[in-house]
Formats: C-alpha cells, structure tokens, sequence
C-alpha cells in the first residue's frame, strides 16, 4: 500500500505548477499524472534521472469519494489515542477538512535529497491552503505544525517538536526527546515534560 504523508487542507483552491515549481530542489521535477494543470488529481515528483520520488494525490472531501473515506478513518480512529486532549481537538477540527493531499513515498526520496523536495511540496501547500499535517506510524500535527498524537508503532529517538493543550486550550509547544520514557508519559498524559525546552 506504501507509505504516506498528508496535508489535511482548510482550503479548496487547487495550487498550480507555477506555484509549486519554485520549491522544488535542483534536479527534482513535477509533472501532472493526471487531469490537468489547472484541475490535477496527481502529481508527480522525480528525480531530472527518472526515478520517481513521490506521488502526490488531491482527494476532495466529497460524499462518496476517496477524500471522505478517509477523513472518515481518521475520526474513527483518533477517538481513543493519546493525549485525550488532543483527540477531542482532532475530533472537533477533522469534520472541518476540505481537501486531503496525499504524498506517497517512493524509492527515490532516499537519494540526492529527495527528501528535501517532498517536504517542500508539502509545506508549501500547507501554508497555501492551512491545515494540519499527518504522516502514517506517527501521528498528527496542530495548525502551527507541532506534534499532538501519540501514533508511533515502534520505538523512536531524538528530538522532536510536539505541543500539548494547557489548561486554557491553549497549545504549548516544546522539544521533547522520544526515546526518553519520562517525557513520552507527559507527553501522552498531556503535560508538558520536565526539563524540556519551551518553543
């Protein structure tokens, strides 16, 4: 099935290649795979060489169609994670999704930066239509881009930006380490970790 990263965009506007383009890397190209430039239902991103890099898909959350399918999944199944807080917020902000973007990774993000493009793409989308962000194994962001669900399937270290709601509803964001067991049981119980580093 591969793997994938999402924009969950507020926004309906279509971003064009010409607003695209100028984010890419040198080497790197985007190309319609299908509909057209001003109506894509995919992109392309490869490598100058050929080697594909990622397929970016728009699914519109349309009754019936794949984009509402899968905004039904992810209700569903941030209900019971962790922090709660943040599963009430994701419960409350997904209904008001309109447009998912979808990057599957292909082999070439691995080599000669094709990381560096994907997270391009995708920020500037992001910033273009506003939302939040996803990746599969991980979890969700908030508007801001902070980290707020706990969907880790396998152990992780090293720092990473993450923010949990205060008292006020207000998010407090922070660098917090996740390998360090102290600070991913703060973090899950939606307490700011001792000792971490305020952002």
């Amino acid at each position: 099935m591969g793997y994938y990263i999402r924009v969950l965009a507020l926004d309906t506007a279509i971003p064009t290649l010409d607003e695209l383009n100028p984010s890419l890397p040198a080497g790197q190209e985007l190309r319609v795979e299908a509909g057209e430039e001003s109506d894509w239902s995919q992109l392309l991103l490869s490598h100058n060489s050929a080697q594909e890099i990622a397929l970016i898909e728009r699914n519109p959350v349309i009754p019936g169609e794949l984009g509402e399918e899968e905004l039904s999944e992810f209700i569903e199944n941030v209900r019971e994670e962790k922090p709660e807080s943040a599963s009430k917020w994701l419960f409350q902000f997904l209904p008001r999704v309109e447009v998912i973007y979808a990057f599957r990774l292909l082999s070439g993000t691995e080599i000669n930066d094709g990381w560096d493009g994907v997270h391009s793409l995708r920020g500037r989308i992001w910033r273009k239509l506003g939302g939040i962000l996803q990746a599969d194994l991980e979890g969700f962001s908030n508007e801001d881009g902070y980290h707020i669900l706990w969907q880790f399937i396998r152990d992780h270290d090293g720092p990473w930006k993450m923010t949990v709601l205060d008292a006020k509803g207000k998010w407090v964001a922070f660098e917090m380490n996740l390998g360090n067991a102290k600070h991913k049981e703060a973090f899950l119980s939606g307490r700011v970790p001792e000792g971490v580093k305020l952002l």
